[in-house]
């Protein structure tokens, strides 16, 4: 893989794909970080203006100057880990009657003491601000160890909670000859988005990106453009990650699952005589470890912890028209980045299989797991 920041030359805006005409009190909606799409759709303007080329990418991930960021692990609330309560005997939770069939709940572990002092009393640990970005060293530690100490949650520089800020514009159609708004079609507002100083955007390509360094490349709507640089680095501390998830997955024991990009886990369902395509937080290979009845096979999945769905609009070019027109794709809902999945041992996932079609979702970034072996204290 060959690593990349991709620097704003100004403001970026990546709208999602829903119909969009600007009128009276129109909202131009806007995502970001750019999902996958958009990044291989940008990337393939530039590789392939002269070359016919496939490529597969990493990311996208953020970066602070050369060093590395990936989203937190939502299995903590606040600094604290939560495990399933199945696997601490010792929690006051642990024979608590719940639903055998569901996910099993997640609770602070046992072994888990906050510290105490004069002061906690008078602290609301809601108000405190922990890094929603970690840098590679201590998403390493948490490979290394299964856990993150508290001094790498606080934050370090700006940006690490949210490498960027929203700046929200409005946009005026005045009338010929006037000095007023048009009553229609005459005022819309939409989203922009400026990166911090000093922050920008990471991918790895398999291909290695031939235009003279630094360049420039489109990205986003309103041509808005983003300078494009060479950065091993970023490679070095991405192979060092891969080489200990790698490791984690060939240890045959309970195993969290660290969710680092949307994870798209789609099925097609027929209902009706009707094809569906259904969505689900978690892989739909991963079966639950407890059984409906005898005749079901108990899977891996014990528990997961997520967030709200993140939604991937995307377009492409109708194989029908002459012109080649482009028309919105099929919206589908990934899992957050961050989600960790709790298994009783590393499974992969039937998308990193390239014989299958699914293994385009991996091509383009989505599913991305780094994988930690399980260690209570």
């Amino acid at each position: 893989m060959y690593w990349y920041t991709l620097t704003p030359s100004d403001v970026l805006i990546c709208r999602d794909a829903k119909p969009f005409s600007p009128g009276n009190g129109a909202w131009a909606s806007s995502v970001f970080p750019p999902n996958g799409h958009s990044i291989a759709g940008a990337l393939n303007s530039l590789i392939n203006s002269e070359k016919q080329l496939k490529f597969k990418i990493k990311g996208p991930f953020f970066c602070f100057e050369e060093t590395l960021y990936l989203p937190r692990p939502l299995g903590f609330v606040g600094t604290t880990p939560l495990v399933p309560v199945d696997w601490d005997e010792n929690s006051p939770l642990h024979h608590a009657k719940t639903n055998p069939f569901q996910p099993r709940p997640l609770v602070t572990p046992s072994w888990s003491v906050r510290e105490s002092n004069e002061n906690d009393s008078d602290n609301n640990d809601d108000e405190i601000e922990y890094r929603q970005y970690l840098p590679s060293d201590v998403v390493t530690t948490y490979l290394e160890t299964g856990k993150i100490n508290l001094e790498d949650w606080q934050l370090q520089n700006k940006g690490e909670n949210q490498p960027w800020i929203i700046e929200t514009r409005p946009h005026n159609t005045m009338k010929e000859d006037s000095r007023q708004v048009k009553d229609a079609d005459g005022y819309f507002i939409e989203n922009a988005i400026r990166m911090h100083t000093g922050w920008s955007l990471a991918i790895g390509v398999d291909v290695e990106i031939e235009a003279p360094m630094p360049t420039t490349m489109r990205l986003g709507g309103e041509g808005h453009r983003v300078v494009l640089q060479r950065c091993d680095a970023l490679g070095e501390q991405w192979d060092k990650l891969q080489a200990l998830s790698q490791h984690n997955f060939n240890s045959a024991s309970k195993s969290i699952a660290y969710l680092v990009t949307p994870g798209v886990f789609e099925r097609q369902d027929v209902e009706d005589g009707k094809k569906t395509s259904l969505c689900q937080a978690k892989p739909w290979e991963w079966k639950l470890t407890n059984t409906v009845n005898k005749n079901q096979r108990a899977g891996v999945l014990v528990s997961f912890a997520t967030d709200k769905a993140v939604p991937i609009s995307c377009r492409f070019q109708s194989s029908k028209s002459k012109d080649k027109k482009s028309i919105p794709a099929p919206q589908v809902f990934a899992a957050s980045p961050g989600s960790l999945y709790y298994l009783t041992q590393p499974q992969s996932l039937f998308q990193d299989n390239p014989e299958t079609k699914v293994h385009a979702w991996r091509k383009l970034g989505y599913s991305e797991l780094l994988w930690i072996t399980y260690k209570p204290l």
